[in-house]
């Protein structure tokens, strides 16, 4: 293959077809729609779960359980793991994790677990803390920053707004 093969036969932008624009375009006369029906009239429209008159597969499979796409999404990591990735006397906090590539994916909360053992001492900070993973960091001689949980956007909202207020208040 040579480099100039490569873009051989490709159209980068494709024409349109052209429906119903007489017999020597293949698509004259009935545009591609046939003859009669519900399809073939201007103004047909269909369901895009419609399945020929059956029920449809999105009406036959029942509705279970709830998602709450509003909840705090919470990255776990274990105590075993920290002792692989981490050095001894190392300070663990979320940008660490991240340097060191051991959360990659978003999320709003850190929880550290209490899975394996921990031989380094660690000064490690996260949102949430395992009873396990707690008493492991101690008895390793680490120590446990809690950190402050977000706080949401409308809560920073209001006390803007309650600032302003009592600015204009003052003045």
């Amino acid at each position: 293959m040579n480099v100039n093969d490569v873009h051989k036969g490709i159209q980068k932008n494709k024409r349109l077809k052209r429906v119903g624009r007489g017999i020597g375009s293949g698509h004259g006369k009935t545009a591609g729609r046939g003859h009669k029906g519900q399809r073939s009239r201007s103004g047909f429209k269909q369901l895009p779960i419609f399945q020929g008159g059956g029920s449809p597969l999105v009406r036959r499979i029942p509705k279970r359980g709830f998602h709450n796409e509003f909840a705090d999404s919470v990255a776990a990591i274990n105590v075993g793991n920290l002792n692989e990735v981490f050095a001894d006397g190392e300070e663990v906090n979320p940008e660490t994790l991240k340097a060191k590539s051991v959360l990659r994916n978003r999320y709003d909360l850190l929880k550290i677990l209490g899975d394996g053992e921990l031989t380094k001492k660690l000064k490690v900070s996260a949102h949430k803390f395992s009873a396990g993973a707690k008493t492991k960091i101690e008895q390793a001689g680490g120590e446990v920053i809690v950190l402050p949980p977000r706080t949401p956007v409308r809560e920073k909202q209001d006390r803007k707004k309650a600032e302003r207020k009592a600015q204009q208040a003052q003045a």
